[in-house]
């Protein structure tokens, strides 16, 4: 799966963090390894711009999803024979995303980390419209990023762990050699 990210926001975020929620979403709704996404970090000001021009409101917004012609959005991702395809853009703005955390009381990845996993399911045809729409979107929304947080978690654990083995291999003498290093 090819997923390109451009920060243009001026604000630091975790970019492969951010590409890592879009790879794994994409997986768990069984996108094809073949698509490609492409993720843009922007200022409020051009994402000012977006939203007026596109949707026809007022100020920024947090997240915009622009799909590709090449995807067929009436298609959900969970039908039969799904192929390869451009999926498109998703627009994040983590300027506004910082309030947003903040009034939630969590960090900023966390909060983009949502945005991209709601980005990505818009692309993939879901949408919250409608209130059985919005529930079955926000729904799996809350699921994917559940399990995403679950698995970040895992792994810094295993990462840990690791660490320590390490040291404690090391103080006892018992530490393998590094790549290149003769024992």
């Amino acid at each position: 799966m090819s997923i390109e990210i451009a920060n243009e926001s001026g604000v630091d975020v975790d970019e492969a963090s951010i590409v890592s929620a879009a790879r794994y979403t994409l997986e768990k709704m069984e996108v094809s390894p073949l698509a490609e996404l492409s993720i843009l970090c922007v200022t409020l000001e051009v994402m000012e711009d977006l939203h007026e021009r596109w949707m026809d409101l007022p100020g920024p917004t947090d997240v915009m999803a622009f799909p590709m012609d090449e995807l067929d959005s009436s298609r959900r991702p969970d039908a039969p024979d799904s192929s390869p395809a451009l999926l498109g853009d998703i627009v994040l703005c983590p300027a506004f995303a910082k309030d947003q955390a903040k009034t939630a009381g969590h960090r900023l990845i966390d909060e983009l980390h949502l945005l991209t996993v709601h980005g990505c399911l818009h692309l993939l045809g879901y949408d919250h419209a409608e209130p059985a729409e919005e529930r079955e979107m926000f729904g799996l929304q809350k699921r994917i990023l559940g399990e995403f947080q679950a698995a970040v978690a895992a792994h810094q654990a295993r990462d840990a762990q690791r660490d320590v083995d390490d040291r404690v291999l090391g103080i006892a003498g018992l530490d393998a050699p590094r790549p290149g290093e003769t024992p």
